[in-house]
Order: structure tokens, then C-alpha cells, then sequence
């Protein structure tokens, strides 16, 4: 079904920048439909970029323009320990390998990816981690978990050594700096005497594990089990599956808080 919606601000906006804050696609994305001919606005086919649209007025995409948006891929993947989510050296193995016919998980059919498909992992997760990582081509899903006005949160499983106390479970949930800059406040809950649930709204590089170090902690093992409404659930390490409408939606609506 064709994507239909009024307009209802009272200020005059550029078509692609209002595609884009309603979550539809990007801006680049919405020219590209333009310069298709898949947008209009009350019945009347959209061609310049520039074009505003005003209050009362209707926009619509036709399905092949939502055909075009949704073929956009995005996978859920389980990274073991030992893969780079990206940009691998030397003899690395890189997370997009993993998307493999053999690897896909459950019973739906799914788009196999292949070198025409530019997925990029949205959020780090280092070598030594494992878990949820988010491959996507999608740029309004990338703005949603990585962009920098997301309130995305992202739930880790962390197994460390040395000896946990209330004052450094205290410091890990507020009151550290990194890098010179104050970190955002953690939900920290202890869940055994070695291993702490961890809750972050942010991602700074290595993040649980450099936290870990200024409280005399060792990280020895970190699970991503979680990104906002996304969980990992029982999919296998090493397995894959490609993300659902539903989720996709869902995650967009998290990330505005």
C-alpha cells in the first residue's frame, strides 16, 4: 500500500527533510525518488527537489517507491569473539563473511547478501566481544541507532575479574570520565558475584571494558544481548537473520526517546 500522509505544520518544508524526521528514508533517499517520479503531492507528481510542501496538503509514494525503500537489507547477526565488525586488517575476518546461505537462521526467506550490498555494522562491538551486532544499508535505520540525536540504549552481559564492591558498581553507574569527558549514567545491576548487567545510551570505543579498568576490573567476557527494542534472543553465535518490518519500526520509534 502507497505511503500517505497530511501535512499538518503551519511552516512551509522541504519534501525530503519531512520524509526524513518521519522516519520514511533518508534525504538522499527521498531525492532519489523525486528524480524518479514516485512522490506527489495531492495527486501531482513531485520533480524538484526543492519542493515544499504546505499545510493540508497530502503527500503519497506509490508502491514502487515502497518497494524500493524496503529492499533496502538489514541482518541481525550473532558475532562470535574473534571477528571485526569492520574494516579488518591483516588476516582479520571481517563480520559481513558471516552472511552466508549455511549461516542464516530460522525458516524465512531472505535476501542472501552479496558484494553489491554496502552493509555496515551500526554500532561497535570489538574482537573480543560478542553478540547483537545490526548490519544494515538502511541510512534512516543508521541515523536511528547511530545517530547522534538517538536515545538508543544497548544492555550488555559483562563477566569480569577482580572484586566487585558497592563502590565501584556505585562509580561504574555514574561518575566516570573517559577520554577527559564525563559518561553518560549506566544501569548497572550485579547478577552474580563476577558478572554485572550493564545498560548504556552510549558508545564510546571499548567502552565497558575501559570503565572496567578504572574501577581495577577485568572484562573476560561481553555480551551485547540487547539494542533498544531489539533483542538477540536465541539466535545461534554465528548465526544470522534478516531484520523485520516490525522491528524496524520499532527501533526507529526508540531511538526519539
Amino acid at each position: 500500500m502507497a505511503w500517505t500522509r497530511r501535512y499538518d505544520d503551519p511552516e512551509p518544508q522541504r519534501v525530503n527533510k519531512w520524509l526524513a524526521q518521519s522516519g520514511v528514508c533518508s534525504r538522499r533517499e527521498a531525492e532519489g525518488l523525486i528524480a524518479q517520479g514516485l512522490v506527489f503531492i495531492d495527486g501531482e507528481r513531485v520533480d524538484d527537489a526543492g519542493r515544499k510542501i504546505l499545510q493540508g496538503q497530502t503527500l503519497v509514494l506509490n508502491d514502487s517507491a515502497q518497494e524500493k525503500l524496503s529492499s533496502s537489507l538489514s541482518i541481525v547477526l550473532h558475532k562470535p569473539i574473534g571477528i571485526v565488525s569492520s574494516l579488518p586488517q591483516d588476516d582479520q575476518v571481517e563480520a559481513v563473511t558471516l552472511l552466508t546461505r549455511q549461516a542464516l537462521w530460522g525458516d524465512a526467506p531472505a535476501t542472501i547478501p552479496t558484494a553489491a550490498n554496502n552493509l555496515a555494522p551500526l554500532g561497535r562491538l570489538d574482537r573480543e566481544s560478542r553478540g547483537l551486532l545490526v548490519l544494515s544499508e538502511d541510512g534512516v535505520l543508521a541515523k536511528a541507532l547511530i545517530g547522534p540525536e538517538s536515545e538508543m540504549d544497548k544492555e550488555y552481559n559483562v563477566l569480569l575479574t577482580g572484586v566487585i564492591t558497592p563502590q565501584k558498581i556505585a562509580l561504574l553507574r555514574h561518575g566516570l570520565e573517559l577520554d577527559g569527558r564525563k559518561l553518560r549514567p549506566a544501569k548497572v545491576t550485579q547478577v552474580t558475584e563476577q558478572k554485572l548487567n550493564i545498560v548504556l545510551k552510549e558508545g564510546r570505543n571499548r567502552q565497558i571494558r575501559r570503565m572496567a579498568e578504572l574501577v581495577e576490573l577485568r572484562v573476560v567476557d561481553l555480551m551485547r544481548v540487547r539494542v533498544g527494542p531489539l533483542k538477540l534472543g536465541d539466535l545461534p553465535e554465528g548465526k544470522w537473520r534478516p531484520l523485520s518490518a516490525e522491528e524496524r519500526a520499532a527501533l526507529i520509534t526508540a531511538s526519539k526517546g
